[in-house]
């Protein structure tokens, strides 16, 4: 639900009927991990996608029966290995679903919002039991799940995450300031509560706003950045030449980093100096280095990486923190134009924050995907069972 929210909103303000699909869990391989979702209309109107074409006229006739019913309904939509094969479809995987109806409930709204805005939010919708159907903002979540009151303590034994079996029950509380995307949960009366979140989009600050910061704007934005552009100079800092910047900011950029609010930022958040100004990245570097942030990169060639981390020893920044800079910065693609080094940076920030290694596909071996075992499993296992073109045997309502 929350990954279609720009397109349920104005749905559900209209009074459209509407149902979602979303993924809950993963077996072996498959094109989207859970959280993807779909969105079907009563007239037939399909929104997105949860593999990639593989399932999705089982997942259709899923949601239809979801929105009809008005109850949720789950299924194993998927293939064995061989029939895969055989009705030409490679994937071999399958994955686990809830279908639910979405209405224009007060909790709906204000979660879509949410994300809408950039904010991180997180619901819960219940499966089973009286109250199938009920979507839960945080506050009840909790205490659906934990059977506490908002800010005591959940047990451990509280929440389960995609697979039981292996006892990794992280606290609800867990769950939510993780923002995963989607997980099983137990409430206290044994019903199952689809547990959605969604992430503030990472950030994203350039520091430079020269011609390859444009470009490095445009590709970040382009992939879910949030992107903030920063430059002492006021007339290169502007609307025209970063339309999809999401801040746009004349200073000087160490004094704006030291300023920034720790609060806001996580480990998906990435600094890159971009400069060729060792007046202005060496400061910079230093003030990105004492931030709470995942990811910290200058451009430059050999020579001037080497005179920025001696300005940096000389400014007293331990060579542990000089270790971190990601310089020069972007993988070896080969290519020189600004838009292909753009290209090349965005590559390694995502490489570094899922521990890709940027090697290419054809030269690794196993999963191409690479998912948690919460939200992954080797083996379809206690899900409604699907026959070799993908239809499920049996889907039951929750």
């Amino acid at each position: 639900m929350l990954e279609r929210a720009r397109d349920l909103l104005p749905l559900l303000r209209r009074g459209a009927p509407v149902a979602a699909v979303t993924v809950t869990r993963v077996a072996r391989s498959a094109p989207r991990g859970p959280g993807a979702t779909m969105a079907v209309t009563a007239d037939g109107s399909v929104l997105g996608s949860i593999s990639g074409g593989c399932v999705e006229g089982d997942a259709v006739v899923l949601a239809h029966g979801a929105r009809v019913g008005g109850r949720p309904l789950t299924a194993r939509l998927g293939f064995s290995d061989d029939a895969a094969h055989a009705a030409g479809l490679a994937c071999g995987g399958s994955v686990d679903v809830a279908a639910y109806a979405v209405s224009p409930e007060p909790a709906v709204i204000a979660a879509l919002e949410s994300v809408v805005a950039g904010r991180g939010v997180t619901v819960g919708i219940v499966l089973a039991g009286p109250r199938a159907g009920t979507v839960l903002d945080e506050t009840a979540l909790r205490g659906a799940v934990a059977g506490t009151m908002p800010g005591e303590p959940a047990p451990r034994s509280a929440v389960a995450g995609g697979d039981r079996r292996r006892g990794e029950v992280p606290e609800i509380g867990d769950l939510i300031s993780r923002r995963e995307t989607a997980v099983l949960a137990t409430a206290q009366d044994g019903h199952d509560v689809l547990v959605l979140s969604h992430a503030p989009a990472p950030r994203l600050i350039i520091v430079g706003a020269g011609e390859h910061a444009a470009a490095l704007c445009r590709v970040a934005a382009a992939a879910g950045f949030a992107v903030t552009v920063c430059d002492v100079w006021e007339a290169l800092v502007t609307r025209e030449r970063f339309p999809a910047a999401t801040e746009l900011v004349a200073a000087i950029p160490h004094e704006h980093l030291a300023g920034l609010d720790v609060a806001a930022l996580d480990a998906r958040t990435a600094v890159c100096v971009l400069t060729h100004d060792e007046r202005v990245d060496a400061p910079a570097l230093a003030a990105a280095l004492s931030l709470p942030i995942g990811f910290v990169g200058a451009m430059g060639a050999r020579g001037t990486v080497a005179r920025r981390a001696e300005l940096l020893r000389e400014s007293g920044v331990d060579e542990a923190d000089i270790a971190r800079i990601r310089a020069p910065l972007g993988l070896d693609l080969g290519g020189a134009s600004p838009d292909e080094t753009a290209i090349s940076v965005l590559a390694e920030i995502v490489a570094a924050r899922h521990g890709g290694s940027g090697l290419p596909l054809r030269e690794r071996s196993g999963s191409l995907h690479r998912r948690t075992p919460a939200t992954t499993a080797d083996a379809p296992t206690g899900s409604a069972a699907t026959s070799g073109c993908g239809i499920p045997l049996q889907a039951g309502a929750s």
